[in-house]
């Protein structure tokens, strides 16, 4: 067979006979040694590229070929380590196959479609007494690994706990450290990671792993020792964020704690005694790691006392100062600035769970002193190359923003003991110094806007129950406040952190400054009740709830009620009109049941919405809130019946009928609230199957038909106002035609005036009876009693044809003259602009005056 394959590769068709020999060759060495060369010859051949005749071949053959390649791995069970070593070097093979490559790749989807991976993982278990075996094995392992298909088989076979238990296995090589690692890392990378470090999660892998890492701590001093002794730092970091990983138990934690702070605490323990870290990347990236595992560890509560015994606190403090040597026998600058803030990162984390070593190391003083450099004209320019580094260049935001964010936890926990010594170094007036919380004005980027958030957070929780306190941010406090609230409100989406900083300036308002009358009337000398409402107009429902609950509790100020009546918003509207717009909204959202006029439709559940109508009532304990009661703090409504009570219902201007109509029911919310209530008792009652006694079902029958009373009582009254609200429109409109109406009869009057006019001067008959009427007029308006010697003075002119008043100079206009011409036309008696309409005189632009000789005549045109 061998002499026959030696001539071309092993065709497609034939693998399966191929094997078969194979297999038998393998079943006859156990008794014949003989047999043990040509099964080595055999498998050399299956490392060489399959011979295709076809182009279908691979197609055609694949079941065949897979279940041949899956083979290999059984043949492990040969007890030949000649064998087993070529089974490794042809599986190995395929992955250093020469052109083409395609057949390579052929193989190697085969050996997936196969589980070779998961077969020669079990095979470990046969060579684990065999070095050289167990090296062949796991470099095809390590082979294998790079494909995520094989890594989920070796997965199924327990790879990762298999490999890793044996990590300290003896082997002077190194190879089978190195190769354990490589295949770790491939299987942490290739599938759920959370699946791989349980299976590591163990006493006998944890083990393992810290004998090595301590091994290669002590004793490599090879670039490659460091290197490989980080990445199993990496996978012990893995390990230990699983809770149920018995890092405690193993001793591993308290090695790593120690490592971790031996530079900077001193210690006698002999396994750093004598031990130094040296300035090379690796130890860097070494000090790095633990820095990062003791913020692992502090996750775990049961690591506490641990990182307590150790000096965890101290040793981060060390960093928490300038670099007073940059590069002088030590870090360099770059490396020094990135240890500082990965230092001061994990103290955010260390420090809260240990406050009483935080006081002892004086934190509140070094973090003020550190944030006073941070503020300081020192020249420093950060790198900003790190992780934490990050907006750090050229500046000490990054270190300003870690240092705030180890005091903002440990000034969350209301330890009175540490916020009484941070108040007492003056830590209120340094947070609100304009050189931190206006830092950058110019440059408004995240980094700069988390640290003001941050700084407002620690404000506000040390302000909170503290009127002297609240004194102390006072005025100053205010300002800052009034100028983060005139943010642009495009910038609340920006990603930027905007919508933070203004949350975090709404709780400062709360906790800072009400409750001191000197700092609220300071807020409302700003116009700090406008700036709320004009936020209250963005109509967020993150925010609204916030401010809302803000303008409750300012109203109990009695200057605030003033400001919110003379606040004005876009097209004039007013804040009360802005709180019912808010109450429509949040109904609608609640699905409220309403007519089109936003009357009630349900008089006994006018504040009941479709969401809650459908839970139905649940039976729970007394000491449980039910759900109508859970809804008062679920939404707005409370609130802004709140603010109205506050502001009076009467008089509130800028609403409309239908604003109105929804003020009835805001009127009587707490009404409606309590009437719910009894309803949800009653319910709960008949859900038990529960009857009470007669005098308690008769007072609750009373209940019920009170609460549905003023149901009816509101519903009517809303009625009225609508309709009310139609007899003015159609008041008005009666008085719009009116006018109208009014409008044309003038007109009419006009034009009948000038009919007139136009009658007289074109007809001299109609002229004369015209005047006739009028002298008639005029007798009879004259007294017909004369006194007795009394001259009477004419006053009419004879012989003037006029119907018009007479005087000294009269002008009588009718057919322009311009058109007719005549006697008078072109002489200087025409005055031209003084003209008669409707019997009404006109005084127009351009009169010309007589000369006082010729006042006395008249012209007539």
């Amino acid at each position: 067979v061998i002499k026959l394959l030696e001539d071309s590769n092993s065709p497609l068709k034939d693998l399966s006979q191929i094997f078969k020999i194979l297999n038998l060759c393998a079943e006859k060495i156990q008794d014949q040694e003989a047999f043990t060369e040509p099964t080595c010859e055999i498998l050399k051949l299956c490392g060489l590229p399959f011979l295709k005749k076809k182009l279908s071949d691979e197609v055609n053959y694949t079941a065949v070929t897979s279940e041949s390649i899956a083979q290999l791995g059984y043949l492990m069970r040969v007890p030949s380590s000649q064998v087993r070593i070529q089974i490794c070097k042809c599986i190995i093979s395929f992955y250093h196959a020469e052109p083409p490559k395609k057949h390579a790749n052929f193989k190697i989807q085969m050996a997936e479609l196969g589980g070779l991976a998961e077969t020669l993982v079990l095979s470990l278990a046969l060579v684990e007494n065999q070095l050289a075996e167990k090296l062949w094995v796991l470099k095809a392992l390590q082979h294998l690994s790079t494909s995520g298909v094989n890594c989920k088989l070796m997965m199924k076979a327990q790879a990762a706990s298999r490999i890793c238990s044996h990590l300290n296995d003896a082997d002077p090589s190194g190879q089978l450290l190195f190769r354990s690692s490589e295949i770790l890392w491939n299987l942490l990378e290739n599938m759920p990671k959370e699946e791989i470090v349980n299976q590591l999660s163990n006493l006998e892998c944890i083990y393992a792993l810290k004998e090595v890492f301590v091994n290669l701590l002590i004793h490599g001093f090879r670039h490659y020792d460091r290197q490989l002794r980080n990445d199993l730092l990496v996978i012990a970091t893995l390990i230990a964020e699983n809770p149920g990983a018995p890092m405690i138990e193993s001793g591993f934690t308290k090695q790593l704690i120690l490592l971790a702070t031996f530079s900077e605490v001193k210690s006698h323990n002999p396994l750093v005694k004598g031990f130094k870290l040296t300035y090379s990347y690796e130890d860097f990236e070494l000090k790095k790691l633990l820095f990062n595992m003791v913020a692992v560890l502090a996750k775990d509560l049961c690591a506490v006392q641990l990182l307590n015994e150790g000096k965890v606190v101290l040793a981060l403090f060390h960093y928490v100062k300038p670099n007073e040597k940059p590069g002088v026998h030590d870090w360099s600058v770059a490396q020094y600035e990135e240890l500082q803030l990965h230092a001061i990162a994990t103290l955010a984390s260390v420090a809260p769970l240990l406050v009483d070593d935080y006081m002892t190391c004086q934190g509140n003083t070094r973090l003020l002193m550190f944030l006073e450099w941070c503020v300081g004209q020192d020249p420093f320019f950060g790198q900003g190359n790190c992780f934490h580094g990050a907006g750090g260049r050229g500046n000490k935001f990054a270190q300003m923003r870690y240092s705030l964010r180890v005091l903002r936890p440990v000034v969350s926990l209301c330890d009175e003991a540490v916020n009484l010594d941070l108040c007492d170094q003056g830590a209120i007036n340094q947070l609100l110094g304009k050189h931190i919380t206006n830092k950058s004005k110019e440059k408004e980027d995240a980094i700069v806007l988390e640290i003001q958030t941050d700084i407002l957070l620690i404000l506000s929780t040390l302000c909170e129950n503290d009127l002297h306190r609240k004194e102390l941010f006072g005025c100053e406090g205010v300002d800052i406040l009034i100028s983060f609230m005139k943010m642009d409100p495009n910038k609340l989406y920006s990603g930027l952190g905007h919508n933070r900083l203004l949350f975090s300036t709404l709780d400062s308002l709360w906790c800072c400054v009400m409750g001191c009358y000197i700092a609220e009337d300071y807020f409302l000398e700003k116009e700090g009740i406008f700036l709320l409402l004009d936020l209250l107009t963005l109509k967020q429902k993150n925010i609204c709830n916030l401010i809302l609950g803000i303008l409750v509790e300012f109203c109990d100020n009695a200057k605030t009620a003033s400001h919110i009546d003379t606040w004005r918003g876009k097209k004039d509207q007013t804040a009360a009109s802005l709180l019912i717009h808010l109450w429509k909204q949040e109904e609608v959202e609640l699905e409220v049941k309403h007519d089109q006029d936003g009357r009630i439709v349900d008089a006994k559940k006018a504040l009941v919405g479709s969401f809650q109508e459908r839970q139905g009532v649940i039976p729970m304990p007394a000491n449980c809130p039910s759900i109508a009661i859970m809804e008062v703090s679920e939404n707005t409504r409370a609130k802004i019946y709140s603010v109205l009570c506050k502001l009076g219902f009467e008089n509130l201007p800028g609403l409309s009928a239908k604003d109105f109509v929804t003020l009835a029911i805001i009127r009587r919310y707490l009404d409606f609230k309590v009437g719910e209530v009894w309803s949800e008792i009653c319910a709960e009652l008949k859900e038990e199957t529960f009857r009470p006694v007669t005098p308690d079902e008769e007072a609750l029958k009373v209940i019920s038909e009170a609460s549905e009373n003023v149901g009816k009582m509101v519903a009517t009254l809303q009625t009225q106002m609508l309709e009310s609200q139609q007899r003015q429109e159609l008041q008005e409109e009666e008085k719009v035609y009116s006018k109208i109406q009014a409008i044309h009869k003038q007109r009419e009057m006009v034009n009948k005036s000038w009919e007139n006019f136009l009658t007289r001067t074109s007809n001299y008959e109609a002229l004369k009876k015209a005047k006739r009427l009028q002298e008639k007029s005029i007798d009879a308006s004259r007294s017909k009693s004369r006194p007795q010697n009394a001259t009477l003075h004419s006053t009419e002119i004879k012989g003037l044809n006029t119907t018009i008043a007479s005087g000294r100079l009269v002008t009588v206009e009718s057919t322009p003259s311009e058109l007719t011409g005549g006697p008078l036309a072109d002489t200087d008696l025409a005055l031209r602009k003084l003209s008669v309409r409707g019997g009404a005189l006109k005084k127009i632009k351009g009169i010309k005056v007589l000369d006082p000789f010729k006042k006395d005549s008249v012209s007539v045109k």
